[in-house]
């Protein structure tokens, strides 16, 4: 087995997502928005690229919501934003939400040819990271990064998976960028909770009065739950718990 990181998805090689089960990683907030949508009863999350492509998706499905972001900044004319406190069960039970945001839905589509994608953030990190090692193939982890640019956040959760995979399967080999998030989870460790200082988008978040989505996007497993995209319906549903 082979553990790999791509820093943002620009690097990735499509070789590399044939042979490998993806976790996708976008810690603030879109990793998190999915796990709590589906935690608390969405039917399924769409990923989409762009705005209008969202609007036509939502009119093929009865009843969907339409959610996203851009800049951090929910859409005009948009149920939801990309705020994982407003999918809540009455908000979102039994409804098919259609998704896109800035970073995290485009590295869904970057990654839907690979035999598994899941997604992953710190809320739901030890259960993705054993839904990845129970699928037998080579783990990549793929930062979702900000507007193309490295992501701190989301090199540590990075960082943090392969710490944990290594944990399960210490003869795993890893490459060179997969060594260096480790090091940087490892600066980390349980105290993820600095990020909200030392990240830069969490810094932006807050300061737009966001303080409460970072506190929940940066709480560690407190979810069991791995949304899988499963490419047959287009959809990212509820995986194990």
């Amino acid at each position: 087995m082979r553990l790999d990181v791509a820093v943002t998805p620009a690097v990735l090689r499509a070789d590399a997502v044939a042979a490998s089960t993806v976790l996708v990683v976008d810690v603030l907030r879109a990793s998190t928005t999915i796990v709590t949508a589906l935690a608390n009863g969405c039917a399924g999350v769409i990923p989409v690229a762009d705005a209008d492509t969202a609007r036509a998706r939502a009119a093929g499905e009865p009843g969907a919501l339409i959610a996203g972001e851009r800049r951090g900044e929910p859409l005009e004319g948009f149920d939801l934003g990309n705020s994982p406190l407003e999918f809540t069960a009455p908000r979102v039970g039994g409804r098919t939400v259609v998704f896109t945001t800035s970073n995290g839905t485009k590295a869904l589509l970057a990654v839907r040819e690979a035999p598994a994608v899941g997604v992953a953030g710190f809320v739901n990190l030890g259960a993705a990271t054993a839904w990845a090692l129970a699928g037998g193939r080579d783990i990549l982890v793929v930062c979702s990064g900000e507007r193309g640019a490295q992501s701190l956040e989301d090199l540590v959760c990075a960082g943090l998976i392969v710490e944990r995979a290594l944990g399960a399967e210490p003869s795993a080999a890893t490459t060179g960028p997969a060594r260096e998030a480790l090091d940087l989870g490892r600066r980390y460790g349980k105290d993820v909770a600095r990020l909200r200082e030392d990240s830069r988008w969490a810094r932006h978040l807050v300061s737009r009065g966001r303080g409460d989505d970072v506190r929940a996007c940066l709480a560690l497993d407190t979810s069991a739950l791995v949304p899988v995209y499963r490419a047959d319906v287009d959809k990212v549903v509820s995986g194990p718990r």
